[in-house]
């Protein structure tokens, strides 16, 4: 059962509208052809790189403190991704927003099947949200430099133990400085859009923090931005924030259960042709 989180203060909820579009008004979907789709992302690598050189100078400004850097990161991620989701041609309709409350601190879940997500997932977090990624996300031109930079969580999948204390670490930080977390459940890009089976680092944080699990649904990004390809199309992406899941009554011994349910929640949002092909189930075993 979804509802408010219990644990945080009493706040009027953020006004937000109900719905928002950015992009054309006018969509005429179709692949672009190869050198308006190389000029676009061109232009988006500039954005990222002035973007950055203009927040850089607040992150040396704000080196002892990782809790400022981390929500000048996510200005900077609202300037970026918003720009560069722009950028691709396709229609954004952004649903449910309110949800999105930086006065209640959460954990933001979102599917991943695009390079298009990460722009979203940059433009919708709300201040005082520290992103979760791979360790190889500093690879990525600029844009990979200045979220280390900022304070946000690199993952090293390849070693568990080590994967492990990281999150501990920042399940630690967040309940100290009451921030929230955003990050990719699946593990892993889905490559043909569907969604894939959530693993449990996302949810043992959950269980470390008490903090209220809010579904962030993305459709149609993976027609966007095709996995493996640098050529774009023009189509309608939604992305739909589902009311918060109250954690505060999870145990360990039942996570699974609690998990299977997060993902029939976001499986029910998605369009049939990104929904997992099989039904999720606490009873398939899932990676940590």
């Amino acid at each position: 059962m979804s509802h408010t989180a219990p644990l945080a203060r009493p706040f009027p909820p953020r006004r937000a509208p109900a719905r928002e579009v950015v992009g054309p008004s006018t969509l005429v979907r179709g692949t672009m052809g190869q050198a308006e789709s190389t000029l676009r992302l061109a232009v988006g690598l500039l954005w990222v790189f002035l973007c950055s050189a203009a927040f850089t100078v607040a992150l040396f400004v704000l080196l002892p403190s990782r809790p400022l850097r981390i929500k000048v990161g996510n200005v900077y991620g609202s300037f970026v991704g918003k720009g560069c989701a722009w950028l691709t041609g396709s229609r954004y309709t952004i649903v449910g927003r309110e949800h999105a409350d930086p006065a209640r601190p959460a954990i933001y879940v979102a599917n991943h099947a695009s390079m298009v997500d990460i722009f979203l997932g940059a433009w919708l977090s709300p201040t005082g949200t520290c992103g979760v990624a791979k360790k190889e996300i500093v690879l990525y031109p600029f844009f990979g430099q200045f979220y280390w930079l900022a304070g946000h969580l690199r993952i090293d999948r390849s070693n568990h133990e080590r994967a492990v204390a990281s999150l501990t670490a920042l399940a630690d930080l967040v309940k100290r400085h009451a921030l929230s977390i955003f990050i990719w459940p699946e593990g892993h890009r889905s490559r043909d859009g569907r969604l894939r089976q959530f693993k449990k680092g996302a949810f043992h944080l959950a269980l470390s923090t008490g903090l209220p699990i809010v579904p962030m649904v993305i459709a149609g990004s993976h027609r966007a931005w095709e996995s493996r390809s640098l050529r774009l199309a023009r189509t309608d992406v939604d992305v739909t924030f589902l009311p918060p899941i109250d954690t505060t009554a999870w145990r360990r011994e039942t996570l699974d259960l609690h998990i299977a349910e997060v993902e029939r929640v976001m499986a029910a949002a998605l369009p049939p042709d990104q929904r997992p092909a099989l039904e999720p189930s606490a009873s398939v075993p899932r990676a940590a």
